[in-house]
C-alpha cells in the first residue's frame, strides 16, 4: 500500500498548475482556488476582479520564468474580503532614565482568491 500512496501522490503533485506572483513587494505562491492574504489593495472593492504579476509558472514538468513570456501572463483573481491583520506591540525602553514609549501597528490586508492561471505560449 505504501508504494500505492507514493504513486497517487506523484500524479496529483505532476498536473498541479502554480505560480509565484508579486503583490504589494511579496512574492507568494498561488494556484486555482486558492485565497491568499496580500498587502491592502485599496483601489479594489470586494467583488473587483484584479490582475497580478507573474513570476514563475509551473504546469506539471514545464516550468516557465522566461520574462519576455512572462510579461503577458496575469493571475485573475477576485477580491474577497479586507481586514486587519493581528497587533504588534513596539516597546522602546531605557534604563535608569524614566524613557519608555508604547505603540501599535495592525496591517490592513486584502483576501484574494486565485480564479485563474493562464497557461504559458510556447
Amino acid at each position: 500500500m505504501a508504494g500505492f500512496r507514493s504513486t497517487r501522490f506523484e500524479l496529483e503533485s505532476e498536473f498541479r498548475v502554480y505560480a509565484i506572483v508579486r503583490s504589494g513587494g511579496r512574492q507568494h505562491k498561488v494556484a486555482v482556488g486558492d485565497v491568499v492574504e496580500v498587502d491592502k489593495i485599496s483601489t479594489g472593492k470586494v467583488g473587483d476582479a484584479v490582475e497580478l504579476s507573474t513570476l514563475l509558472v509551473v504546469d506539471g514538468d514545464s516550468v516557465t520564468s522566461d520574462p519576455w513570456v512572462l510579461a503577458g501572463i496575469k493571475v485573475a483573481a477576485e477580491i474577497v474580503d479586507h481586514h486587519k491583520g493581528v497587533k504588534i506591540d513596539i516597546l522602546r525602553y531605557k534604563n535608569k532614565t524614566g524613557y519608555r514609549r508604547r505603540q501599535g501597528h495592525r496591517q490592513q490586508y486584502t483576501a484574494i482568491k486565485i480564479t485563474g492561471i493562464p497557461a504559458a505560449a510556447k
